[in-house]
């Protein structure tokens, strides 16, 4: 995202989730503990301006995605969101999806790694935010399921048919978004799902790990690795490896990569600026 975008100021406090930072990581946590993190319309537009706003910021390094209480997200709120719908025209419903796409593709596109650290159930739409980020770092107890069928709904949900058949591969990702079953974390360790599997009860404190090494590591690099992991997804091998070539060829101009040659020189460790 360009940091010249035009938009609001900073906003503090967000009213639908929690957010610290703290050394460059920011931490987001879904907060409605007693509806297992139900997304409201109003959580997920949080969500998709937050993500906005810390990319364009450029002090965040790293961000950890997690839910409060005993589950990660349950979805969206089938009170405060399916029954709105079902009043809603053609072109609000269309309004209404775009955004949750918007969620998904702010999570992609932001120029830092993100981590979802899941406990409990991350179903329907928590399945698909935690699909979004860039590791999914589980507690035993992790549970996925990506519900749309269930409800009447495609299972190509907020990019889920895009974005699961490249994590776990067509046969699995079909079974997973035409059938809804859930994916408990042995399975879905197996299948790839998810990126590592934290010891019982301490999946937030491993993806925190996870972030603080992001974070001290160099971010300009991080932030083209990402984006070309996205970019590249369905390019030929010919435009990939242009891409790669004239990536490579603007971080060999940039400071991290002079530094990490003074810093081999001299026989310490390399102090990263991220640019």
């Amino acid at each position: 995202m360009s940091p010249f975008a035009g938009s609001a100021h900073r906003t503090d406090p967000w009213q639908h989730i929690r957010v610290t930072r703290q050394d460059g990581v920011a931490t987001v946590t879904l907060a409605r503990p007693e509806k297992l993190n139900a997304l409201t319309f109003e959580a997920y537009a949080d969500l998709r301006d937050l993500l906005a706003e810390l990319s364009r910021e450029r002090s965040v390094r790293a961000l950890v995605l997690a839910g409060e209480g005993r589950g990660f997200c349950s979805g969206g709120d089938v009170e405060e969101i399916i029954g709105a719908t079902l009043g809603m025209d053609t072109g609000q419903l269309l309004d209404f999806n775009r955004m949750t796409g918007q969620v998904v593709r702010a999570l992609r596109e932001c120029p830092f790694p993100v981590i979802a650290a899941v406990h409990g159930v991350a179903a329907g739409a928590g399945a698909v935010l935690a699909l979004a980020a860039d590791f999914r770092v589980a507690d035993p107890s992790a549970r996925f399921a990506f519900l749309f069928t269930r409800v009447g709904l495609s299972g190509g949900d907020m990019g889920a048919a895009y974005l699961l058949p490249r994590v776990i591969g067509l046969g699995h990702a079909t079974r997973l978004l035409m059938l809804g079953d859930t994916v408990r974390a042995p399975e879905a360790e197996r299948l790839g799902l998810i990126s590592e599997l934290a010891e019982e009860g301490r999946a937030d404190e491993a993806a925190a790990a996870l972030a603080r090494r992001l974070a001290e590591g160099p971010a300009l690099a991080h932030a083209q690795t990402k984006a070309l992991l996205t970019a590249e997804l369905d390019m030929p091998l010919a435009a990939a490896v242009e891409m790669d070539a004239a990536t490579q060829a603007l971080l060999m101009n940039s400071a991290d990569y002079a530094e990490f040659h003074a810093a081999f020189t001299e026989k310490r460790t390399p102090k990263w600026q991220g640019k």
